[in-house]
């Protein structure tokens, strides 16, 4: 839909931000570089998100050109804890067990890197789960793998589907894009 002055590269391997991006009609190319993901021990949860898009965006600033790169990191945090990607089977039932039931935060953090300029934000929803059976949590496990996912789980996905009893704030920022918002900042690039 927009058009923008300067090619758009999304800077993820995630298939729902890629699908996410298409469905908004950004036409773009696909360019990953390796990030460290570590950030400082006393960074507060609600920072992290934004402060690992920026980190994202730095990776392209030696050659960007005349390009736009637009960078994300989503995270999930219960209480003041982040609930990073499980490393395995039990980490994810460990992560799901501790969800359920309860209310968490979804932060999702953007970078835009310009030749002109550079615009981060971060963008929040609470996410209301219903209590989930052991049941629920093993299949959802064994048939959705959820291994890439910030908290064990994809809003979009079965456990999404049937746990998720209510949202405050944007769908697609769980999702781990707040395209709402991503569209408005390129609007400032547009010809």
């Amino acid at each position: 839909m927009l058009t923008l002055r300067y090619p758009l590269v999304l800077a993820s391997g995630s298939p729902r931000r890629r699908q996410l991006m298409t469905d908004a009609g950004f036409a773009f190319t696909i360019e990953i570089r390796p990030t460290d993901e570590a950030f400082p021990v006393d960074m507060p949860a609600g920072e992290v998100a934004e402060y690992l898009a920026r980190q994202k965006a730095e990776q392209f600033r030696p050659d960007l050109g005349r390009r736009i790169v637009l960078c994300a990191d989503t995270v999930v945090i219960l209480d003041k804890t982040i609930l990073n990607k499980p490393a395995d089977e039990a980490d994810a039932y460990r992560m799901l067990k501790q969800l359920s039931g309860r209310s968490h935060r979804v932060r999702t953090g953007v970078c835009i890197l310009t030749p002109d300029d550079t615009i981060s934000f971060t963008d929040e929803t609470t996410v209301h789960f219903a209590h989930l059976t052991d049941d629920e949590i093993a299949y959802y496990i064994r048939e959705c793998r959820p291994f890439d996912k910030a908290g064990a789980y994809g809003a979009q996905d079965f456990i999404g589907l049937v746990g998720i009893d209510r949202l405050e704030g944007s769908f697609y920022t769980v999702m781990g894009l707040p395209t709402h918002r991503v569209y408005q900042a390129l609007k400032k690039f547009e010809v």
